[in-house]
């Protein structure tokens, strides 16, 4: 859980009610009760009632020996223009004294008898207080048996960036170079950005004319990024044109992985390719321009962790991250370009499900908007931990999310449920078999 600071932007409320007016604890309503409202001019008696009513919620703490749950410090708030999301990991201090250790969930805890948010029971105290809602971000709960107690600013932290990607090449380097900018900024060790980083065309020649080899004038640029910023680099989606471009003039959708150097450290070639005819969606064939990857590429050690290396259409098979998690991967990562269809429906279910089955950090940096009169993407890039929780997210346009990898609290939750001990390939095979 994270405090939110002013000038950070408020993501959209995923379907598990992330954001809650319903979950408060009393020690908001005593720690800031000017919150209350929102920091409008109170009325003229508000003063002496909320004394009165902090004076009472505070003896009534001293009585019953509450003590409530910890929130850990989130990075550090945005001053410029770009939209940014942060998040930290949520940690929570277990329930009070005298509560049944049996409850396996640190949630945030409330007085028994206060079963409405705090603006509601003061005004059953004053009826004459008119007192504005506000909402706060409330985290999903972790097993307490999990929590972990290293401090939050130990955690490397990723920043997940999210375009609207052009036809115009230029352009989208200075977007993405102001974003790679701005993670560098708040202290991030590695930022992903999503599929077609470079460019997205309007038809398949457009494509193959504007795409580079990976020693092309481009990919120099995102060298020195790396290397000014002094961070690792994800490009979600390279338009590659490879050493068999003479015989197959066709590309391949290349997944490039930059050190703090800007040194090419992996690259991983699509393999799966996405033809597909959705309704309402279009058809979409990227094998008119683009040639499957031939093999998949082994997790690489970060600063963040070791990353498992897809791109967008993977994610659909599961055999992939598996094979990516049982070569020891610690963070998947789809870079994507999700239809405006496809997106709303299945984007979310299969990155936490990706998560869920791997356990593993999923980051999946997205392309979002209109990038032409043809074409649309979802944007909603995200970041879900191996719980299966969203611990961060962009919301709608061009901007930038941050989370930490608590790398301490994966090793935890793979002791307490082995399912990759569990397998039975005796019975289905060894389905996603790890990597030579």
């Amino acid at each position: 859980m994270c405090y939110w600071r002013k000038g950070l932007h408020k993501p959209q409320a995923p379907p598990s009610r992330q954001y809650s007016r319903r979950r408060w604890a009393p020690s908001f309503a005593l720690a800031t009760p000017h919150l209350l409202c929102g920091h409008r001019p109170l009325p003229r008696a508000a003063p002496a009632a909320l004394a009165g009513a902090t004076a009472v919620l505070r003896h009534l703490r001293r009585l019953l020996g509450f003590r409530p749950a910890q929130l850990s410090p989130s990075p550090p708030c945005v001053t410029s223009g770009l939209r940014v999301t942060a998040h930290s990991p949520r940690r929570f201090s277990g329930p009070p004294s005298g509560s049944d250790p049996a409850n396996g969930f640190g949630h945030i805890f409330m007085l028994g008898f206060i079963t409405r948010p705090p603006h509601r029971f003061l005004s059953l105290l004053c009826p004459g207080l008119r007192i504005p809602r506000l909402s706060v971000p409330c985290a999903q709960p972790r097993p307490r048996a999990m929590a972990i107690s290293s401090s939050s600013c130990e955690l490397p932290l990723v920043a997940v960036c999210q375009v609207t990607s052009t036809p115009d090449k230029q352009q989208n380097f200075e977007t993405c170079a102001e974003l790679v900018r701005e993670a560098a900024r708040l202290g991030a060790c590695l930022a992903f950005l999503p599929e077609a980083f470079d460019f997205i065309a309007r038809d398949p020649a457009e494509t193959l004319r504007l795409s580079e080899p990976l020693g092309g004038r481009l990919l120099e640029e995102y060298t020195r990024l790396a290397r000014e910023c002094g961070l690792w680099l994800s490009l979600g989606g390279f338009h590659e044109r490879g050493q068999d471009w003479e015989q197959t003039q066709k590309i391949y959708n290349c997944h490039v992985l930059l050190n703090s150097k800007g040194a090419v450290v992996a690259t991983y070639r699509k393999t799966h390719l996405c033809d597909v005819e959705i309704p309402e969606q279009g058809p979409m064939c990227e094998s008119n321009s683009t040639m499957p990857g031939p093999s998949l590429e082994s997790p690489v050690s970060t600063p963040a962790g070791k990353v498992g290396l897809a791109v967008c259409y993977d994610m659909r098979f599961p055999e992939l991250s598996l094979a990516l998690a049982q070569a020891g991967a610690e963070i998947l990562t789809y870079p994507s370009a999700f239809g405006s269809v496809t997106g709303p429906a299945h984007w979310e279910v299969l990155l936490r499900a990706r998560a869920i089955e791997t356990q593993c950090y999923v980051v999946a940096a997205a392309q979002c908007g209109r990038h032409h009169e043809k074409r649309a993407s979802y944007g909603h890039s995200m970041v879900v931990d191996p719980w299966g929780t969203v611990v961060a997210r962009c919301s709608e346009g061009p901007g930038l999310c941050l989370a930490r990898i608590d790398l301490s609290y994966l090793r935890q939750l793979r002791q307490h449920l082995p399912v990759f001990q569990h397998r039975r390939p005796d019975l289905y095979g060894n389905l996603g078999h790890p990597l030579s």
